[in-house]
């Protein structure tokens, strides 16, 4: 499935360049990519933009760190960095509010925008995000996965093939050797090996400051937030679903079966449906 007739353009956010692609119109919707090896806005969610572009105007940019966007990210807070980046973006583009759609490292910088200035989202929508309970417990072997990529020998196809099939979906076989490929060659870019935008946490500050399930601000959190959660994700605790519905007081939370961290792709249809009728006004999940 592939995306078509997109209209591309960078931002200058805070001196870096940030790339963006459009597509539709209507309410914006704007959707932050995972963080693994070779990541882009637009690969990311290829199965989903044309279908909810039919109803909103569809923002995606590559997060900092990936795609053609600048490849510097301030690791002593990067979920911080993060969200300061993408509410730059709205500013530079003009957007006073926004939905936010994110996706694991995504999704951790659309809560963390949402917690710091809630006036600035209107709806949130979160499939298994990063910062969920990041300091109870070891790292999953996903994650220990995706941060030991750069280390040891380098980046090589064969690891990218093994987090991608074994921890980033369900059913590996299902991933065409052309996306391996395309993401192989995208993790290869000097300023990335040097320099990778997702790392393990230096120092027990940092640590806490990437657990946003600790941040008192989501009991009192005003948006309405939709939680999407793969039962077989293997990057992300599915534990992070029940935690976030019990701390967010207008949450709704949607788990599948034979899903992984990239519901977006492997349950394109069905998380197609559920994002474009939550973020209408008339549906029945949001909450007033």
């Amino acid at each position: 499935m592939t995306v078509t007739e997109l209209t591309e353009h960078t931002v200058t956010v805070g001196g870096n360049q940030i790339f963006v692609a459009e597509k539709g119109d209507g309410p914006t919707v704007v959707m932050l990519h995972g963080g693994g090896p070779g990541a882009s806005g637009v690969s990311n969610y290829a199965r989903n933009i044309d279908a909810l572009a039919e109803r909103y105007r569809v923002v995606v940019p590559d997060m900092p760190g990936y795609g053609r966007s600048a490849k510097h990210v301030d690791h002593n807070d990067p979920f911080g960095y993060l969200a300061d980046t993408i509410r730059g973006l709205l500013d530079q583009m003009g957007i006073a509010s926004a939905h936010l759609v994110g996706n694991s490292y995504g999704g951790a910088a659309a809560l963390r925008l949402a917690l710091d200035t809630p006036q600035r989202v209107d709806k949130l929508v979160l499939m298994g995000p990063g910062g969920i309970g990041t300091t109870r417990g070891l790292p999953t072997d996903g994650l220990k996965s995706l941060l030991s990529y750069y280390g040891g020998d380098g980046p090589s196809r064969e690891k990218l093939a093994t987090f991608i099939r074994t921890y980033l979906v369900y059913d590996g076989a299902a991933v065409p050797d052309e996306l391996i490929d395309l993401r192989y060659q995208a993790s290869l870019d000097p300023e990335v090996v040097a320099n990778p935008p997702l790392q393990r946490p230096s120092g027990l500050r940092t640590l806490w400051r990437m657990d946003l399930s600790r941040d008192k601000r989501l009991a009192q959190l005003p948006n309405p937030t939709l939680v999407l959660w793969g039962r077989d994700d293997k990057v992300n605790r599915p534990s992070g679903g029940p935690l976030l519905l019990r701390l967010m007081p207008n949450a709704e939370l949607i788990m599948t079966s034979h899903t992984g961290h990239w519901m977006q792709w492997e349950r394109a249809e069905l998380f197609n449906r559920l994002v474009a009728d939550f973020l209408s006004p008339e549906s029945d999940l949001a909450i007033a």
